[in-house]
């Protein structure tokens, strides 16, 4: 699946029609919230569903079956790290990439986020193109 995203883009130009990336993206802040779907869905590649709390976000991925799933690791309320632990440990969600997002830059929390279970860490803010680089590979690696 290599190209993905690229592939997408060239069968829109030509006229075919091509699935877009389902996105679950789990997030408490509404102003990240809304600048990032706003974003992906510009892109036209991407279709954005999303979830300001843990348990209905571990609840739509089990219903919605995402493509990849963007985990503030921030979240309220929970243990931060319970979403990520309750999506990998359920056989419906374990092989749906997760890409864990924190403002917290440090090598220690992109180590603790991939050691606990993210396929993948972002640190905010956000550098788009990037995120669409991290995407594209999560993708392409087979489950």
């Amino acid at each position: 699946m290599k190209d993905a995203l690229r592939g997408k883009r060239r069968a829109r130009q030509t006229g075919r029609k091509s699935a877009t990336t389902k996105v679950l993206y789990l997030e408490h802040d509404d102003d990240n919230l809304y600048m990032l779907k706003r974003r992906l869905e510009r892109c036209s590649d991407f279709e954005v569903l999303a979830a300001e709390d843990s348990e209905r976000g571990c609840k739509l991925a089990v219903t919605e079956r995402p493509d990849v799933i963007f985990l503030d690791l921030e979240m309220p309320v929970t243990d931060r790290w319970e979403p990520l632990r309750t999506l990998k440990k359920d056989p419906q969600t374990r092989n749906i990439p997760i890409i864990g997002m924190s403002a917290h830059a440090e090598a220690s929390e992109r180590e603790k986020a991939m050691a606990t279970g993210c396929d993948e860490f972002d640190a905010k803010p956000i550098e788009f193109e990037n995120l669409l680089a991290t995407v594209r590979q999560v993708i392409a690696k087979p489950k």
